[in-house]
């Protein structure tokens, strides 16, 4: 990162104008243990390039990844960054992603987001999609939340118990607030692992308010959304999708297709590498009817005095995002860096580059199942799967510690998240796997190595 410079001038004007006497003060409300724990353990009067070979040197003890086969998945998702996406994002003119309220200084900006949403509106194949959603867990509590605001009246989410934790427990902090609304969550079916819909059937009342569900769900498998669909609009209520790999997106019917009011989701996979788990760029697309509820930033195309092709944001005012409870929206950081990052990638792979793209994900995901289950190691459930599936193994843990001194991260012990679920192991595979990795993690789950 630069480095600027600042005079004690500097700091002291600084401070004055905030009404501080000294810096100290500013973190006066930090424990004075943790602020006596939190010194750099330097001796003075090291100069730059010494402390620069030390931490370089703290940080070469770091083990790393590489050499190291990933069949991590579980909502971040590993693919190819094409150079192009790094070259366009890493420019000046991106590098301060704030929001675009002054549309005549911010043109490109707002450019870019217009193709973004145009793009998730095309993936989704609903009519009109938003940007600045966060990741894809609080875009799925603000589709809850949107949805209540379309039907104010009725109290109960019906919440699919096979969506990833982290998004589950995102909605539940979000809903804790409106002390009115009712949580219930549709448990998945043990066989097939998707989403039991005699359960949403029954919760189908005049109470109900939306059904959510993953598409993919959390176990890779593709939810049957049509029928979630007719079930909850039978009784009146919304449909929402929640997609943490969009790959999918390239091949599966468009949850819109399917019925969907609302389909949000995470677009990490479309340009960001995992990184630790972020940043991502959530998504959000919805039909017409509901567009004044929708929250976050909306783009439109028009025209300039000159009758030249511009952009805005429209339908929303900068207040909203001030008025607390009666806001449509509290989202007010922008993510469009990452969206970038994404419109880049999409448009470089265009229709066809990502429906092959995802055709060969299903392909190595398929192989890789295969040659699991000639090792002895079956599959978990019986449904249709996109890039990433359950196995059963005796001991979880102890199944992916051998395979990770064989060099092989297998997956995720996905009993530390749904006990029942006790042994069996998520594996994901993308592009970025190749036939001897995947030989490698049959090898190394079997117990050969």
């Amino acid at each position: 990162m630069r480095f600027f410079a600042h005079t004690e001038s500097d700091v002291r004007a600084m401070l004055d104008t905030i009404g501080a006497r000294t810096i100290d003060d500013l973190i006066a409300h930090v424990p004075a243990n943790l602020r006596a724990s939190a010194t750099i353990n330097l001796e003075p009067g090291r100069n730059e390039a010494e402390i620069a070979a030390d931490l370089s040197g703290l940080a070469a003890r770091n083990t790393g990844a590489t050499g190291l086969a990933s069949f991590l998945g579980f909502g971040a998702y590993r693919h190819h960054v094409p150079a192009a996406v790094r070259a366009i994002t890493a420019r000046a003119e991106f590098a301060t992603s704030y929001t675009p309220y002054q549309p005549e200084a911010s043109q490109g900006t707002t450019e870019a987001i217009f193709e973004f949403q145009t793009m998730i509106a095309q993936l989704t194949g609903l009519e009109v999609a938003n940007a600045s959603m966060y990741d894809g867990a609080s875009a799925a509590a603000e589709a809850v939340l949107m949805a209540h605001r379309v039907t104010p009246k009725r109290t109960r989410v019906a919440l699919s118990r096979a969506l990833w934790p982290d998004y589950r427990d995102t909605v539940r902090t979000y809903l804790s607030a409106l002390e009115h609304l009712e949580l219930f969550e549709l448990p998945f079916d043990a066989q097939s692992g998707a989403t039991d819909l005699r359960e949403l059937e029954r919760a189908a009342d005049d109470r109900l308010l939306c059904a959510v569900l993953g598409y993919p769900n959390a176990f890779g498998v593709v939810e049957p959304l049509s029928e979630a669909a007719a079930i909850a609009h039978g009784a009146g209520a919304m449909a929402i999708s929640v997609t943490a790999e969009p790959l999918a997106l390239g091949l599966l019917k468009s949850p819109g297709e399917l019925g969907v009011d609302i389909a949000v989701g995470e677009g990490q996979s479309f340009g960001l590498a995992p990184q630790f788990g972020g940043p991502g760029a959530g998504f959000m697309a919805a039909r017409t009817a509901h567009l004044r509820q929708m929250p976050g930033r909306l783009v439109g195309e028009t025209r300039d005095r000159f009758g030249r092709r511009a952009w805005c944001l429209t339908l929303a005012t900068r207040e909203q995002h001030i008025r607390r409870e009666r806001a449509t929206s509290n989202i007010c950081t922008n993510h469009s860096l990452c969206a970038l990052a994404a419109t880049v990638y999409l448009a470089m792979m265009g229709r066809q580059g990502l429906r092959e793209l995802a055709s060969r994900n299903v392909e190595l995901a398929h192989r890789a199942a295969a040659s699991l289950e000639t090792a002895g190691i079956r599959a978990r459930f019986s449904a249709p799967f996109f890039n990433e599936f359950a196995v059963d193994t005796k001991d979880a843990r102890w199944a992916l510690a051998r395979a990770e001194r064989a060099g092989v991260l297998g997956g995720i012990a996905l009993g530390d998240f749904w006990p029942e679920l006790d042994g069996a192991i998520l594996v994901s595979v993308t592009e970025m796997n190749t036939r001897s990795e995947i030989e490698r993690l049959a090898g190394a789950l079997a117990g050969e190595n």
